[in-house]
Protein backbone atom coordinates (compact mmCIF):
# COMPACT_ATOMS: atom_id res chain seq x y z
CA UNK A 1 0.00 0.00 0.00
CA UNK A 2 2.07 2.94 -1.22
CA UNK A 3 -0.64 5.99 -1.23
CA UNK A 4 -0.98 8.97 0.61
CA UNK A 5 -4.67 9.59 2.64
CA UNK A 6 -6.11 12.75 2.62
CA UNK A 7 -7.03 12.57 6.23
CA UNK A 8 -9.64 14.59 7.78
CA UNK A 9 -8.21 15.18 11.58
CA UNK A 10 -10.51 15.23 14.43
CA UNK A 11 -10.42 17.64 17.02
CA UNK A 12 -8.46 15.87 20.16
CA UNK A 13 -5.95 14.06 18.49
CA UNK A 14 -2.59 14.37 17.65
CA UNK A 15 -1.65 14.13 14.13
CA UNK A 16 0.63 11.12 15.40
CA UNK A 17 -2.21 9.43 16.27
CA UNK A 18 -4.88 10.13 13.58
CA UNK A 19 -1.86 8.76 11.31
CA UNK A 20 -1.52 5.68 13.07
CA UNK A 21 -5.44 5.21 12.53
CA UNK A 22 -4.79 5.38 8.72
CA UNK A 23 -1.94 2.97 9.13
CA UNK A 24 -4.17 0.57 10.80
CA UNK A 25 -6.91 1.20 8.45
CA UNK A 26 -5.18 0.51 5.70
CA UNK A 27 -2.52 -2.38 6.82
CA UNK A 28 0.37 -0.35 6.01
CA UNK A 29 3.86 -1.15 7.18
CA UNK A 30 5.15 2.35 7.02
CA UNK A 31 3.67 5.60 7.84
CA UNK A 32 4.80 9.14 8.00
CA UNK A 33 2.74 12.89 7.48
CA UNK A 34 3.26 15.87 6.14
CA UNK A 35 3.04 18.35 8.18
CA UNK A 36 1.63 18.51 11.52
CA UNK A 37 -1.98 19.96 13.38
CA UNK A 38 -2.06 20.22 16.81
CA UNK A 39 -4.63 18.50 18.61
CA UNK A 40 -6.99 21.12 18.65
CA UNK A 41 -7.19 21.54 15.16
CA UNK A 42 -9.01 20.05 12.60
CA UNK A 43 -8.75 19.38 9.17
CA UNK A 44 -6.37 17.92 6.00
CA UNK A 45 -3.32 16.09 7.42
CA UNK A 46 -1.82 14.16 4.78
CA UNK A 47 -0.69 10.96 5.63
CA UNK A 48 1.84 9.11 3.72
CA UNK A 49 2.05 5.06 3.42
CA UNK A 50 4.73 2.51 2.39
CA UNK A 51 6.82 3.81 -0.57
CA UNK A 52 4.87 7.35 -0.37
CA UNK A 53 7.05 8.28 3.06
CA UNK A 54 10.02 9.21 0.94
CA UNK A 55 7.69 12.07 -0.92
CA UNK A 56 6.19 13.68 2.38
CA UNK A 57 8.97 16.44 1.82
CA UNK A 58 7.60 17.17 -1.77
CA UNK A 59 3.87 17.41 -0.50
CA UNK A 60 5.58 19.89 2.81
CA UNK A 61 6.17 22.85 0.35
CA UNK A 62 2.46 23.09 -0.86
CA UNK A 63 0.26 26.44 -0.24
CA UNK A 64 -2.27 25.84 2.82
CA UNK A 65 -5.71 27.14 3.50
CA UNK A 66 -6.79 27.73 7.16
CA UNK A 67 -9.89 28.91 9.02
CA UNK A 68 -9.41 30.21 13.08
CA UNK A 69 -11.06 31.84 15.20
CA UNK A 70 -9.13 34.29 17.57
CA UNK A 71 -10.29 34.73 21.44
CA UNK A 72 -9.16 38.82 21.98
CA UNK A 73 -7.99 39.89 25.89
CA UNK A 74 -6.77 36.60 27.10
CA UNK A 75 -2.81 35.35 25.72
CA UNK A 76 -1.75 32.28 26.72
CA UNK A 77 1.63 30.46 27.14
CA UNK A 78 0.59 27.60 24.07
CA UNK A 79 -1.14 30.69 21.89
CA UNK A 80 -4.40 27.97 21.92
CA UNK A 81 -7.67 27.47 24.32
CA UNK A 82 -5.32 24.16 25.80
CA UNK A 83 -3.11 26.57 27.28
CA UNK A 84 -2.81 28.61 30.84
CA UNK A 85 -3.87 32.38 30.22
CA UNK A 86 -1.02 34.96 31.35
CA UNK A 87 -1.92 38.13 30.29
CA UNK A 88 -5.72 39.55 30.27
CA UNK A 89 -6.87 42.89 28.85
CA UNK A 90 -10.03 43.91 30.30
CA UNK A 91 -12.43 46.47 28.92
CA UNK A 92 -10.70 46.71 25.23
CA UNK A 93 -12.68 48.31 22.60
CA UNK A 94 -11.96 47.46 19.01
CA UNK A 95 -13.46 48.18 15.88
CA UNK A 96 -13.54 46.38 12.70
CA UNK A 97 -11.67 49.04 10.90
CA UNK A 98 -8.97 48.86 13.78
CA UNK A 99 -8.98 45.14 12.73
CA UNK A 100 -8.74 45.34 9.43
CA UNK A 101 -5.49 47.72 9.54
CA UNK A 102 -4.20 45.33 11.78
CA UNK A 103 -4.47 42.99 9.58
CA UNK A 104 -2.94 44.84 6.41
CA UNK A 105 0.37 44.76 8.14
CA UNK A 106 0.37 40.62 8.14
CA UNK A 107 -0.19 40.09 4.48
CA UNK A 108 2.59 39.40 1.70
CA UNK A 109 6.03 38.24 3.16
CA UNK A 110 6.75 38.31 6.68
CA UNK A 111 8.84 37.41 9.32
CA UNK A 112 7.60 34.78 12.98
CA UNK A 113 8.78 33.82 15.87
CA UNK A 114 8.27 29.91 15.78
CA UNK A 115 6.62 29.42 18.93
CA UNK A 116 8.21 27.64 22.07
CA UNK A 117 4.87 24.89 22.02
CA UNK A 118 5.87 23.90 18.74
CA UNK A 119 7.82 20.53 17.32
CA UNK A 120 10.69 22.31 16.61
CA UNK A 121 13.82 20.67 17.78
CA UNK A 122 16.92 22.55 19.97
CA UNK A 123 19.87 19.61 19.97
CA UNK A 124 17.51 17.13 19.70
CA UNK A 125 14.85 18.08 22.24
CA UNK A 126 11.49 19.37 20.88
CA UNK A 127 10.62 23.14 22.11
CA UNK A 128 7.53 22.05 23.59
CA UNK A 129 9.29 19.36 25.95
CA UNK A 130 11.81 22.85 27.08
CA UNK A 131 8.29 25.10 27.05
CA UNK A 132 6.75 21.97 30.14
CA UNK A 133 9.54 22.78 31.75
CA UNK A 134 9.21 26.54 31.94
CA UNK A 135 12.44 26.60 29.45
CA UNK A 136 12.09 29.24 26.92
CA UNK A 137 15.27 29.67 24.50
CA UNK A 138 15.94 31.83 21.53
CA UNK A 139 14.57 31.23 18.23
CA UNK A 140 15.70 32.53 15.11
CA UNK A 141 12.31 34.54 12.90
CA UNK A 142 11.14 32.46 10.06
CA UNK A 143 10.00 34.01 6.78
CA UNK A 144 6.51 33.15 5.51
CA UNK A 145 4.30 34.41 3.17
CA UNK A 146 0.94 34.91 4.13
CA UNK A 147 -1.01 35.30 0.54
CA UNK A 148 -4.96 35.95 2.03
CA UNK A 149 -5.99 37.30 5.68
CA UNK A 150 -9.71 37.96 5.29
CA UNK A 151 -11.62 38.58 8.25
CA UNK A 152 -14.82 36.68 7.94
CA UNK A 153 -16.30 37.13 11.25
CA UNK A 154 -16.47 40.09 13.83
CA UNK A 155 -18.29 39.57 16.94
CA UNK A 156 -15.59 40.97 19.87
CA UNK A 157 -13.94 39.23 21.69
CA UNK A 158 -13.73 36.39 18.77
CA UNK A 159 -12.55 37.27 15.22
CA UNK A 160 -12.94 34.63 12.34
CA UNK A 161 -10.25 34.61 9.75
CA UNK A 162 -9.12 32.88 6.37
CA UNK A 163 -5.49 32.60 5.70
CA UNK A 164 -3.62 31.18 3.10
CA UNK A 165 -0.07 31.26 3.45
CA UNK A 166 3.31 29.18 2.72
CA UNK A 167 4.68 26.44 4.52
CA UNK A 168 6.45 26.53 7.95
CA UNK A 169 3.26 29.56 9.34
CA UNK A 170 2.34 29.14 12.64
CA UNK A 171 -1.26 30.10 12.88
CA UNK A 172 -1.04 30.29 16.62
CA UNK A 173 1.74 32.48 15.96
CA UNK A 174 -0.44 35.34 13.58
CA UNK A 175 -3.31 35.07 16.19
CA UNK A 176 -0.51 35.94 18.95
CA UNK A 177 1.22 38.91 16.86
CA UNK A 178 -2.33 40.14 15.59
CA UNK A 179 -3.25 39.99 19.67
CA UNK A 180 -0.15 42.44 19.78
CA UNK A 181 -1.06 44.56 17.18
CA UNK A 182 -4.52 45.50 18.30
CA UNK A 183 -3.35 45.83 22.28
CA UNK A 184 -5.90 43.23 23.35
CA UNK A 185 -3.58 39.92 23.54
CA UNK A 186 -4.97 37.11 21.65
CA UNK A 187 -5.20 33.05 21.45
CA UNK A 188 -7.15 30.76 19.07
CA UNK A 189 -9.89 28.55 20.24
CA UNK A 190 -10.59 26.93 16.90
CA UNK A 191 -8.21 25.62 13.86
CA UNK A 192 -9.22 24.16 10.78
CA UNK A 193 -6.84 23.08 7.77
CA UNK A 194 -9.17 23.39 4.30
CA UNK A 195 -6.59 22.94 1.95
CA UNK A 196 -2.93 21.60 1.78
CA UNK A 197 -2.21 22.26 -2.49
CA UNK A 198 -5.10 20.68 -4.00
CA UNK A 199 -6.29 17.97 -1.33
CA UNK A 200 -8.98 20.18 -0.28
CA UNK A 201 -11.25 19.30 2.75
CA UNK A 202 -13.97 18.12 1.57
CA UNK A 203 -12.38 15.33 -0.41
CA UNK A 204 -10.66 14.31 2.93
CA UNK A 205 -12.12 11.03 5.15
CA UNK A 206 -12.35 10.71 8.78
CA UNK A 207 -10.36 7.88 10.59
CA UNK A 208 -13.14 5.47 10.62
CA UNK A 209 -14.52 6.23 6.96
CA UNK A 210 -10.97 4.94 5.72
CA UNK A 211 -10.86 2.12 3.12
CA UNK A 212 -8.53 0.85 0.40
CA UNK A 213 -11.03 2.13 -2.30
CA UNK A 214 -11.64 5.50 -0.86
CA UNK A 215 -11.57 8.31 -2.80
CA UNK A 216 -9.53 10.44 -0.31
CA UNK A 217 -6.84 7.67 -1.00
CA UNK A 218 -4.35 8.68 -3.61
CA UNK A 219 -1.50 7.52 -5.53
CA UNK A 220 2.00 8.68 -5.78
CA UNK A 221 1.66 9.87 -9.09
CA UNK A 222 -1.87 11.62 -8.00
CA UNK A 223 -0.18 13.18 -5.10
CA UNK A 224 2.29 14.90 -6.88
CA UNK A 225 0.69 15.92 -9.48
CA UNK A 226 1.69 19.58 -8.94
CA UNK A 227 5.02 18.31 -10.13
CA UNK A 228 6.17 18.50 -13.80
CA UNK A 229 5.98 15.06 -15.36
CA UNK A 230 8.56 13.82 -17.49
CA UNK A 231 8.48 10.22 -19.43
CA UNK A 232 11.97 8.75 -20.35
CA UNK A 233 12.93 6.33 -23.26
CA UNK A 234 14.22 3.00 -22.38
CA UNK A 235 17.87 4.38 -22.90
CA UNK A 236 17.09 7.35 -20.33
CA UNK A 237 15.46 4.96 -18.15
CA UNK A 238 18.11 2.68 -17.30
CA UNK A 239 20.45 5.19 -17.09
CA UNK A 240 18.07 7.01 -14.67
CA UNK A 241 18.24 3.95 -12.18
CA UNK A 242 21.86 3.67 -12.46
CA UNK A 243 22.13 7.09 -10.64
CA UNK A 244 23.36 8.35 -14.41
CA UNK A 245 22.24 12.44 -14.78
CA UNK A 246 19.88 12.85 -17.68
CA UNK A 247 20.59 15.88 -20.43
CA UNK A 248 17.32 17.31 -20.67
CA UNK A 249 16.59 21.11 -21.12
CA UNK A 250 14.48 21.96 -18.13
CA UNK A 251 14.42 24.86 -15.21
CA UNK A 252 17.33 25.08 -12.97
CA UNK A 253 16.54 23.54 -9.53
CA UNK A 254 12.91 22.44 -10.65
CA UNK A 255 11.47 18.81 -9.35
CA UNK A 256 9.92 16.71 -11.60
CA UNK A 257 8.14 13.25 -11.97
CA UNK A 258 9.95 10.67 -13.72
CA UNK A 259 8.08 8.41 -15.67
CA UNK A 260 9.71 5.02 -17.01
CA UNK A 261 8.72 3.95 -20.94
CA UNK A 262 5.56 2.97 -20.01
CA UNK A 263 4.04 5.41 -18.09
CA UNK A 264 4.59 4.23 -14.34
CA UNK A 265 5.89 6.95 -12.01
CA UNK A 266 9.39 5.83 -10.88
CA UNK A 267 11.51 8.49 -9.33
CA UNK A 268 11.81 12.20 -8.93
CA UNK A 269 14.28 13.98 -10.72
CA UNK A 270 15.92 17.50 -9.81
CA UNK A 271 17.10 19.17 -12.87
CA UNK A 272 20.92 20.70 -11.96
CA UNK A 273 23.09 22.02 -14.82
CA UNK A 274 21.01 20.76 -17.78
CA UNK A 275 20.51 17.74 -15.91
CA UNK A 276 17.90 15.42 -14.18
CA UNK A 277 19.37 13.33 -11.18
CA UNK A 278 17.06 11.19 -9.39
CA UNK A 279 16.27 12.65 -5.80
CA UNK A 280 13.64 10.18 -4.61
CA UNK A 281 13.86 5.87 -6.46
CA UNK A 282 10.59 4.62 -5.51
CA UNK A 283 9.77 0.88 -5.45
CA UNK A 284 6.28 1.17 -5.75
CA UNK A 285 6.18 -2.34 -7.26
CA UNK A 286 7.78 -4.39 -4.64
Amino acid sequence: MHVVVNLDKPAGLTSRKAMVLAQQALTAKRAGHAGTLDPIATGVLLVCLGEATKISGYLLDLEKEYTTTLKLGERTDTLDAEGIVVERVEDFSVTESQVEEVLEGFRGDIEQVPPMYSALKRSGTPLYKLARKGIEVERPPRKVRISELELTGFAPPLLELRITCSKGTYIRTLADDIGAGLGTGAHITGLRRLRIGHFRAEDAALPDELHPGHSAVHSIDSALRHLTEITLNSKEFSLALNGTPIVRNAPAGECLRLRDPHGETFAIGEVSDKKIKVKRLLHVKS
